[in-house]
This record gives structure tokens, sequence and C-alpha cells, in this order.
């Protein structure tokens, strides 16, 4: 057994693939790119749900029932937001979830994913000294994010990117967010308390979810005649390149092929993801000099962080709007928890000494 339990099937799942070695991801029998850019985030969500909950909903009765939810997510919004200065984004998000009655009548499935991108919001524009924004209801769950974000209406291509992405970061997998969400379910503590634990799962640097870092490098590299340098410098020093190597694609993420179009799309020529381009192209190169032998290739976080750029939202706010996505899955997660009846609970191989070990010497 691996120390990361890599080799251990730890659940049975309907709701995704990840294919490593064939860098595929599929959903609930769809490819991504059958998805991303093809179905809104609320049709995604009546994918992953169907099966899991009392009534079935289409993409129509999501879309309606997640616009009720945010408002009733926003009720608490000035309550609470004040508690939330001095801490970061993650955290803050960990509070206000946190503070979510489990005797709350909406649905928790639809409360969480509504919930999210509300608080999400409104401590991207606390942190900025501005007033939160309240949902509008009538709006899809992309649209009214970046919506509340912004505080203004949003060009419809930037609400088709942002869905495209919250719809590529849905689900994937058992990664470690979505794990701690199942355990946590086994135990029936209830949905809301598993999606927290799942947050506080995501909020460590080494879950993925926070590309800001991508930006941070771009920046420090500046230009294309020190692309090169500053990256071989970088890897000379043991540092990781930043956007690139999963723990189980050992191709291409099949995300970042996704989110390098809507990159595309959004920047319509501009040099950021000309220069971005020439950074992956030279790192890639780098890589295979400097690793050989690992695959290491692009993977999802390269491109988030050029859409999310583009869409002008606050770097600190990155991990929250994955949370925004990846809630999706975590629900899901564990509404098919739910179903199996019994809590996790493996065994443990001690390798600490037995009883009279330490004084036969």
């Amino acid at each position: 057994m691996s120390s990361g339990l890599d080799d251990v099937i730890a659940a049975e799942t309907v709701l995704s693939h990840v294919d490593g070695a064939a860098g595929r991801l599929i959903v609930r029998g769809f490819d991504l790119d059958e998805l991303a850019g093809q179905r809104s985030f609320e049709a995604v969500l009546a994918l992953l749900w169907d099966g899991f909950v009392a009534e079935s909903m289409d993409e129509q009765a999501i879309r309606a029932a997640l616009g009720k939810a945010r408002v009733a997510a926003y009720a608490t919004v000035g309550r609470l937001i004040a508690a939330t200065d001095g801490l970061s984004a993650v955290e803050s998000l960990r509070l206000l979830l946190a503070a979510l009655p489990d005797a709350e009548p909406t649905p928790h499935h639809v409360l969480a994913v509504a919930a999210v991108p509300v608080f999400a919001a409104a401590i991207a524009r606390r942190k900025r000294g501005l007033a939160p924004v309240a949902p509008d209801e009538s709006l899809g769950q992309a649209e009214d994010c970046l919506r509340m974000m912004r505080g203004q209406a949003v060009p419809a291509a930037h609400a088709r990117a942002l869905e495209a992405y919250l719809v590529t970061v849905a689900d994937h997998g058992l990664n470690a967010s979505t794990f701690a969400a199942r355990v946590i379910a086994s135990t029936r503590a209830g949905l809301l308390s598993a999606v927290v634990g799942a947050l506080c799962a995501l909020k460590g640097p080494l879950h993925g979810g926070a590309p800001g870092p991508v930006l941070d490098m771009l920046d420090a590299i500046g230009t294309p005649a020190n692309i090169r340098p500053w990256l071989a410098s970088a890897l000379a020093d043991g540092a990781r390149l930043m956007g690139f190597g999963h723990r189980i694609y050992r191709v291409r993420d099949p995300r970042a092929d996704v989110l390098k179009g809507v990159a595309a799309d959004l920047s319509l020529g501009n040099n950021r993801i000309r220069f971005a381009e020439e950074v992956e192209a030279g790192a890639l190169e780098l890589l295979r000099e400097h690793k050989a032998g690992r695959s290491l290739d692009t993977n999802v976080e390269f491109y988030t962080a050029l859409v999310l750029e583009a869409l002008e939202l606050p770097r600190d706010s990155f991990t929250n709007v994955f949370a925004t996505g990846r809630v999706a899955g975590w629900t899901a997660h564990v509404l098919e928890q739910e179903q199996s009846g019994r809590i996790i609970r493996p065994q443990s191989h001690y390798t600490g000494p037995m009883p009279g070990q330490l004084h036969a010497a």
C-alpha cells in the first residue's frame, strides 16, 4: 500500500472517472469536452444529482431552486460578514458555510451549492471595502456569481466562460476534498458538515484549486526573453513550476485543453495568453530535459489562472471560485455515500513497539 493510498480503491461511484494514463475525464458517461462549453452548470448538476434525490430535478428546476437558495444564503451575510475580517478568503468561506443551520428548510444539497458563490462574492468584496451584492434569482448560477463579484451586469461571453470553468472542475474522482466529504458523510454528520470538511481539505496547498501562483510566476518572468533563464533557474533551485504536473495524470490534463480554449476566446488576441503559451512551451521543454523519466505536463491550474484573471476576479478569490464549481461534485458524492449505509473505517498498519520492547535492551 502506498502512503498516499494511490493504489487503494476506497469507493465505488457512478459520478466520475479519471483515466490518468489516457488523459481522460468522464462524468456520468460523458467526456469532459461534451459538457464544458456545451451544457450549463445547472444541467451538469442535474446529471450529478440524478438518482440520489427524492424528487428528480431537471435543468430549469435546479436553476429556479438555486436562485431561491442564493437569496436564502444571502440573508445570513449581513449578520456574519464582519466576523471574516482578518481571515483569509478560504477561512472566511469556511466560517460562513459552517454557520448555515442544519434546520434550514432548503434542501441541503441545493443550499450548499447556492451558498458558495454568494459567500465567495461577499468575501471578495468585503476585502476590497465594498458592500456585498444581493443575488438575482432570475439568473443562472455562473452569471449571478460573476455579477455579485463585480457588482454589475456582465457580458454574456464572460458568463459563458465562467460557466465552462465551473463545469470543468465540477467533479474529479476521489480527490482529497471529495474523499474527506465522503468520510464525513459516512458518519451521518449531514451534508453541510461534509461540505465544510471538504472545504477544509481544499484549503491545503497540496490539494490544488489555487491557481494564483501561476500568475505570480508569469509576472515574475515578465518578458519572452526571460522565459528560459527564469524557468531554468527555478528548476536548478529545486522549485516547482506552477501549473505543471499532476498526481493522477501521466499525460496532459484534459481540463487544461478545455480551459486553454476558454482563455483564448476571452483574450481575443491579448498578449497575456500568447505570453502564457510561450511560457508553457518553454516549461514543457525544460521539464523534459531536467525531469527525464517523469511525466510532468500542463495541469488544470495553468489555464484556470488565465481564465479567472481575464474575468477580472481577484487572485485571493480563486480558491473560493474553484469551490463554487467543485461543490457540485462534493454534494453528489455525499448523496451517493449516504446511500451506502456504512461508515468508512479503514484499518491502519501499526509500526510502533510492542509491549516489553521498549525496555528489552
